[in-house]
């Protein structure tokens, strides 16, 4: 359900976004505010999720926090579990939660426009039935005074999420429909907690490394999964299918493998240390990273014949990792050099001439993706050292311009994917203590509500279908 924020004297919707360290255009279009964002003193605002968590500090109390954050002490001590005398102290990690979870129905005020402000659409159009039915309400009428949840309702958007969760009895791939809400199981109990779900072009195929590090490719047409390969090691293998649909490139024990998944027939290219290789869109050609003859990690790029191999970087630091192709074939992205600092760079392929990503605060950027348009990426953020486990979700053009977040994650960091048509990613949030994500949520970034799509028990990775007819 929405928070709701009631606005003091003073509130200026930059002030309550900081507080929650929350995008303002977030909280404008939670909101559906128009020019000049006017905010009324009683008014209550939809809040979207932000960073609730703070630390206490010397000379904080219950009274200074509530003052500041503008929500009454007994939401803090009801939210934390305190207990009398309620005392705080330095060093504690709070949780300090936006308002309350209902809105508060004010004179004038009906279920259709209460639905429009909130951003309650079905189908693509506004629909109060949702707020009539968690409200158990037997009519549309409404009082002043009525205390109202307000639910999240899924956008209407193209495309279909596969994703991995241990939802039932093990690991599995499932398919998740976002504007229905309808959930399918593919495998059963084939996948594991680090398997990740790779997209045929023609959407009638899924390949991922499952249990005992086996590589199977579901035909969705009819159900039947088929064994492909074995790894000896199940975490970093990253999948890519062919334009034609037909082949399937991966490294294993220093080669790039081309498997025929139709004539199940294998075509291999000596490369070794090489990883993330994949398809340019010509079909002709791959990009993988390798080190070169002093060692240095490179991109590079050969023909499917293991001829014509040409470098395209001038790397002289560390390893690059996360290589990433952008849909067109003419940028690619990579982190380096590593997990506990992790910058993102993009390169032209014709030039070789790379781009830092400025990225979060902390120099801790993962999963990044291009869009479907290869004109963004997006990319989770470690967001704070101090405040429990948040990440900001983030995208950037090609050429790290526009640099910016969209919306906020619990977890440390969560894969991202984009949709179909390059207006909304979708991310993993709603983690526990363990870090493990129970929800998938998703923001469109020409009107950045972040949406709830569904919960589970654990998700542990996502990709959306590719453009249908790519």
């Amino acid at each position: 359900m929405q928070m709701f924020y009631t606005v003091r004297s003073g509130d200026t919707l930059f002030q309550i976004a900081t507080r929650w360290e929350l995008p303002v255009d977030s909280l404008i279009a939670a909101n559906n505010l128009l020019p000049p964002y006017t905010i009324y003193i009683g008014g209550q605002l939809s809040i979207p999720p932000g960073v609730t968590t703070i630390r206490v500090k010397e000379g904080d109390t219950l009274f200074k926090l509530s003052q500041y954050f503008g929500i009454p002490q007994s939401i803090i001590v009801e939210e934390n579990k305190l207990q009398p005398p309620y005392t705080i102290q330095a060093g504690d990690l709070l949780n300090v939660p936006p308002g309350v979870p209902y809105y508060t129905v004010q004179p004038g005020d009906t279920l259709y426009q209460i639905a429009k402000r909130f951003n309650v659409i079905v189908g693509g159009y506004i629909n109060p039935e949702p707020i009539r039915i968690v409200n158990q309400l037997q009519t549309n009428v409404i009082y002043p005074g009525m205390k109202l949840k307000i639910p999240y309702t899924p956008p209407f958007v193209s495309g279909i999420i596969a994703y991995t969760s241990n939802r039932e009895d093990g690991y599995d791939i499932w398919l998740f429909y976002p504007c229905s809400g309808k959930k399918v199981r593919l495998t059963n109990q084939l996948a594991d907690s680090f398997s990740v779900p790779f997209w045929s072009w023609d959407l009638r195929k899924i390949a991922f490394v499952g249990r005992n590090n086996i590589l199977y490719v579901v035909h969705l047409d009819d159900g039947s999964v088929a064994k492909i390969d074995q790894f000896e090691a199940e975490l970093g293998i990253f999948l890519d299918w062919s334009p034609n649909n037909q082949k399937l490139v991966y490294t294993k024990n220093d080669e790039i493998v081309l498997y025929d998944v139709t004539l199940h027939q294998a075509q291999r290219i000596r490369e070794p240390a090489a990883t993330d290789v994949q398809w340019f869109p010509n079909g002709d050609e791959l990009l993988f990273q390798a080190p070169d003859s002093a060692g240095f990690s490179q991109l590079f790029r050969i023909k499917t014949n293991g001829l014509e191999k040409r470098v395209i970087t001038r790397n002289t630091e560390g390893r690059l990792n996360n290589v990433r192709l952008s849909p067109d074939g003419t940028y690619a992205l990579f982190t380096t050099p590593g997990a506990s600092i992790s910058i993102i760079h993009t390169v032209d392929i014709a030039t070789g001439n790379t781009v830092e990503v400025s990225g979060g605060p902390l120099g801790k950027n993962y999963f990044p993706e291009w869009s479907p348009n290869s004109l963004h990426l997006a990319y989770s953020a470690n967001a704070f050292e101090d405040r429990g486990y948040f990440s900001f979700i983030r995208s950037s053009g090609r050429k790290g311009e526009n640099d910016r977040t969209w919306a906020i994650s619990d977890c440390f960091a969560t894969p991202i994917t984009w949709s179909p048509d390059s207006r909304k990613i979708a991310y993993l949030s709603g983690c526990n203590d363990q870090g493990t994500a129970r929800e998938m949520w998703v923001v469109d970034i020409k009107h950045p509500v972040p949406i709830r799509l569904l919960e589970d028990l654990q998700i542990t990775s996502l990709q959306w279908s590719p453009p249908p007819n790519y």
